[in-house]
């Protein structure tokens, strides 16, 4: 095996047919004398093969589309500047917003199709070694190829054989799953096995998804000549796809949604012109692409009306835009939940909000919800401390961000120290504060907010 780029169940395959009464073919590309190889390199042992074939170079490719890759064989490391990126089209588009989803020090299951461009987009944004990417065939690392290529990748940690890769999805072992989107139905089924007469099969899509921590479905809206361009941060469609891919109920149930609510289960689906969640309700649309018309574009294709609780907010518009989006700042950044720490000792609470983004009423309940949870319990109010270094909020929600923050003082906050060395912030969140009378001084730095009382 030391040219091919997987070890696939080859192992497997060869023991049962011998232990079966079969024979054993192995295709090899020359002879080697007896005793010459690496015995560590040996994937098939000699006492399991019948019979030996030499194969002509053209018919023993590495994979459908590479007779021979140095970078597939792990024989070579491939510069990962070398590998072009992506163009922006609704490929892109799709693989970006699904990179959001990505964490650090996460094992990551990439299905073929769709999902393969996210490891590019991860490559384009410098991201690949925060986290580690495997695909079924037996990848754990680097940054498997798409295509005809799907299955190898370059630069890997290890190769192993693709039943072991399943042990491992089986058990637990994916954080997160990536995978194709054919049809989907209110709610929240799967179909990428059944078309018609035509049985495509599942693969290893039921393990995968059943398995994963999280699982994003990402594909185009519809499908079958669909034409969209990217101009202007904008999405524009010029043609819809013949095939619709949102319908009443699918033709053959692959994913089961109601099993992945009744496991808690967090779902995505993500396409180019919009977001879905799975809820307990169905299908929820919780985003839409900037330049779409959410009853043109989106609910007029759908062969039912999907979930609306609130009006969906704007796809982040770094994704439609033709330059990096930042992603590496983004999954270096803390959760949340680790912006605050509360002290026991000095009875004091900590938010640590440097380099946050608040930008929806979601991240405001979030900040609402963190609090409470923090300080649920306490029977003396402590005293706040926030850092807003490199903190930004939204002009739309400032105001929602101030009604919050009062109430938050009210019900759980003694006092509060605020610094940021912005004078813009501190004029901004100062002036919203005090229309709401709460204490207002933001101090330029912790030092100087250490020294002062508390206010």
């Amino acid at each position: 095996m030391e040219k091919e780029a997987l070890t696939l169940e080859s192992l497997a395959i060869a023991m049962a047919a011998r232990n079966s009464g079969g024979i054993v073919i192995v295709q090899v590309e020359r002879i080697a004398e007896s005793g010459t190889l690496n015995p560590r390199q040996v994937k098939i042992p000699g006492i399991l093969v019948d019979c030996v074939v030499v194969a002509r170079p053209e018919n023993h490719w590495q994979t459908f589309a590479e007779s021979y890759s140095p970078g597939f064989a792990s024989e070579l490391r491939i510069a990962t500047s070398s590998i072009p990126s992506m163009p922006l089209t609704e490929r892109k588009v799709i693989a970006r917003r699904a990179s959001f989803e990505l964490m650090a020090n996460s094992v990551v299951n990439l299905g073929i199709g769709m999902p393969e461009g996210i490891a590019s987009v991860a490559n384009e944004e410098k991201v690949c070694d925060l986290f580690t990417m495997t695909t079924e065939p037996g990848v754990i690392g680097g940054i498997p190829a798409g295509g005809l290529n799907f299955g190898a990748a370059t630069n890997t940690d290890a190769i192993i054989d693709q039943p072991y890769q399943f042990d491992f999805y089986d058990g637990g072992g994916l954080d997160i799953a990536f995978l194709g989107l054919a049809q989907v139905d209110r709610d929240g089924n799967l179909n990428v096995s059944k078309f018609g007469p035509k049985l495509a099969g599942a693969g290893g899509f039921i393990n995968i998804s059943q398995a994963a921590k999280k699982v994003v479905f990402v594909g185009t809206f519809n499908a079958g000549k669909l034409d969209v361009i990217i101009k202007d941060g904008r999405l524009q469609i010029l043609q819809d796809g013949v095939s619709q891919k949102f319908v009443e109920a699918v033709e053959h149930r692959t994913f089961a949604g109601r099993y992945a609510n009744e496991r808690h289960q967090p779902v995505l689906y993500i396409t180019e012109r919009c977001v879905f969640r799975l809820t307990p309700d169905g299908l929820e649309l919780s985003e839409i692409a900037p330049g779409i018309d959410l009853q043109r574009d989106i609910v007029a294709q759908m062969g039912f009306t999907p979930v609306i609780k609130a009006p969906p907010r704007l796809m982040d518009a770094r994704i439609f835009e033709n330059k990096p989006m930042g992603l590496r700042a983004m999954l270096l950044s803390l959760k949340l939940n680790e912006r605050f720490s509360y002290d026991a000792d000095k009875n004091m609470l900590f938010i640590n909000f440097e380099g946050h983004k608040v930008t929806t009423a979601e991240d405001i309940d979030a900040i609402r919800t963190e609090v409470e949870r923090a300080l649920s319990g306490l029977t003396v109010k402590p005293h706040a401390i926030v850092n807003y270094d490199n903190f930004s909020i939204a002009p739309e929600v400032i105001d929602a961000y101030s009604e919050m923050v009062t109430g938050l003082v009210a019900r759980y906050y003694s006092d509060v120290t605020r610094y940021t060395t912005s004078s813009f912030l501190r004029m901004k969140l100062g002036d919203a504060l005090q229309r709401r009378s709460v204490a207002t001084y933001i101090y330029e730095s912790p030092e100087e907010a250490s020294s002062h009382e508390p206010r």
